[in-house]
């Protein structure tokens, strides 16, 4: 099994920065990809960035320039650094690593989610 445990949610005002961090532990053969998603109220939940093995990223449009995705791949952790938040960027975040758990079989695990709130 592989556990996804996500940190550093919190609110902060528009204009603000916080950092996410997420660590997948457990049965992990090889890690694929670690992603951040994130569902805000009524709304489907939906990726703002990935990040592959070998460090390569894609961002939602509406973050670009705004937030990064790293990895550690020494420690199977993910940052999320978010800067100049906006009152749209209130979500819960997901941060979710597909992973080999032998040599064959992989799936995709998700953690809990942190709140991120943006005050208007």
């Amino acid at each position: 099994q592989v556990h996804v445990v996500e940190s550093g949610g919190g609110l902060v005002q528009a204009g603000g920065s916080l950092r996410l961090s997420c660590a997948a532990s457990g049965s992990i053969f090889r890690l694929i990809a670690m992603e951040w998603h994130r569902q805000a109220p009524g709304k489907q939940r939906e990726l703002v960035a990935s990040i592959n093995s070998g460090h390569a990223t894609n961002y939602a449009d509406s973050v670009k320039g705004r937030f990064t995705i790293s990895r550690d791949n020494t420690l199977n952790t993910v940052y999320l650094q978010m800067n100049s938040l906006k009152p749209e960027d209130t979500a819960v975040y997901y941060c979710a690593a597909r992973a080999y758990t032998d040599y064959q079989n992989w799936d995709q695990y998700w953690g809990q989610g942190t709140q991120v709130t943006v005050p208007s």
